[in-house]
């Protein structure tokens, strides 16, 4: 019987189910370490340091886990729709562009005018780039994540034209735009906290992070509390009984591609307005694949996709400190680890249903 055929508690489903694979990958992890003639447990604790030990180290897992918020919810939302996307990364990508437009050319306005325009711009142009292979998939039978794999890497080539031909600052050879005028800069968290009285370490967590959060709540109520969600869920569930029902499955697909663009341009807000401050080559730094893990393991609910996010941010974070603490360990290394914990918490997320729902003692779903 398959895994995903199984009915789990829901606490079982969304908290029990993710530690134990978590707990696996991190027994896997563990046995890597030790064939580098380290301590498991000492590195366990360093990364769990350099990821919550400090007020620095809690700013830079929440600046990765921001990127990835935005990627998860990305993924999920296509994935309740049926839908595989796997283009994130180019559709974070292409929203830079749309950013980066705002926060050259409108610096003139103040900031309070230029945020909603760069969030607009950045959800337009993630919108638009993910319409294509939604259309594609909805009109002409294309499956989704071929076109979304090709998208990415027409993304990165159609980028670095622009930023080595068009927008590249005058007289420098390094491929990025100018620095954004201060008042097309997204404010730094220690900054904002700071003027309310609280002292907080400098890292570059933003107010893209807010941003984030109020992503998680919009698309928690957009899909499971609208008449619109449900019938996006209904589509991914059963495209015959959506259409039994008068749901026009080719129109959801789109819309739901176009949701998921525009909340993979919220890694534009973050990267190119927040932390470096001007458009660069490949800003996304592979966010756009880690959220898939993220969705995955968040089983595609917001919350969840919150939760994962923290731990993969705590990862990136935690693994910086590992190598620099720990020689032994070499970033390569630590690249793998990351990919252990993205295997089983992502793509064997299932394994263990199974056996827990015979401990559990529960059925198959409509049993």
């Amino acid at each position: 019987m398959s895994g995903t055929a199984l009915r789990l508690p829901w606490w079982a489903d969304y908290i029990l189910l993710p530690l134990l694979n978590l707990l696996l990958a991190l027994l896997a992890t563990g046995v890597v370490v030790v064939l580098t003639g380290e301590n498991p447990l000492d590195a366990v604790t360093t990364m769990v340091n350099g990821a919550f030990g400090s007020g620095e180290g809690i700013g830079y897992t929440l600046y990765y886990a921001t990127d990835m918020i935005f990627t998860g919810l990305a993924v999920a939302v296509a994935f309740h729709c049926g839908l595989f996307n796997i283009g994130a990364e180019g559709q974070a990508y292409v929203a830079g562009l749309g950013v980066a437009l705002v926060c050259l050319y409108l610096d003139f306005l103040p900031f309070w005018m230029i945020l909603p325009l760069a969030i607009a711009g950045g959800a337009l142009f993630g919108a638009g780039y993910a319409a294509i292979p939604g259309w594609l998939q909805a009109k002409r039978g294309s499956h989704i994540v071929i076109t979304t794999i090709m998208a990415n890497f027409i993304a990165y080539s159609l980028m670095e034209f622009l930023l080595v031909n068009v927008l590249i600052k005058p007289g420098q050879m390094s491929p990025e735009t100018r620095f954004f005028a201060p008042n097309a800069v997204l404010p730094k968290m220690d900054a904002m906290l700071g003027a309310i009285g609280i002292a907080v370490a400098q890292t570059p967590l933003n107010l893209s992070f807010v941003v984030a959060l109020a992503c998680i709540v919009l698309v928690w109520l957009l899909i499971w509390h609208t008449r619109w969600g449900y019938s996006l869920r209904v589509v991914g569930a059963s495209p015959r009984a959506a259409v039994y029902a008068g749901i026009a499955p080719s129109g959801r697909i789109v819309q739901s591609m176009l949701l998921s663009g525009a909340l993979a341009g919220g890694v534009a807000l973050n990267e190119v307005m927040g932390a470096q401050g001007k458009l660069l080559i490949n800003f996304p730094s592979g966010y756009g694949f880690t959220g898939i893990a993220v969705a995955l393991m968040g089983r595609n609910h917001p919350l969840g996709v919150l939760i994962a996010a923290i731990l993969f941010g705590a990862l990136y974070q935690g693994g910086a400190e590992l190598t620099f603490d720990m020689p032994a360990i070499s970033p390569y290394l630590v690249v793998a680890l990351q990919g252990l914990v993205i295997l089983f918490t992502g793509g064997l997320a299932t394994m263990l249903r199974p056996a827990l729902a015979r401990v559990l003692r529960v059925g198959p779903r409509g049993a």
